[in-house]
């Protein structure tokens, strides 16, 4: 459904030690540096981040969530953990399991330097 997914950053090289080490730990190359902005290129889509073009600040959205997929509970808790390690804020509940009307869903949410909300997300059989 999607071809990409863009956020702001206010600091580039940070951001990009951030997210080199959370995506890292999903088997995701380091980000490709193309002035402003940096890039992660998968076979599934790219994510990526930006100093804005008109020259304002980066802002994160309010309400906004970006999920990461992972493969299980134990790459979401070492995702969670290198984006601590990296300067993100632990935010919401601990990582866990969490159930629903989508059924069990191991989830971790960080928010970046950025401030930026991000979940890593494993569906549980």
């Amino acid at each position: 459904m999607f071809s990409h997914i863009m956020v702001g950053t206010n600091d580039l090289d940070r951001a990009k030690s951030f997210y080199d080490a959370v995506l890292g730990t999903l088997g995701v190359p380091p980000a490709m540096v193309d002035g402003h902005r940096i890039f992660y290129m998968t076979p599934t889509g790219v994510f990526s981040v930006s100093k804005p073009i008109d020259g304002e600040e980066a802002t994160h959205a309010n309400g906004g969530t970006i999920g990461f997929a992972c493969n299980s509970a134990e790459q979401a808790d070492a995702w969670h953990a290198a984006g601590v390690a990296k300067g993100g804020q632990s935010i919401e509940e601990p990582p866990g399991v969490r159930a629903g009307g989508m059924g069990n869903l191991y989830l971790a949410y960080l928010r970046d330097p950025d401030g930026n909300k991000i979940c890593a997300l494993h569906r549980m059989g």
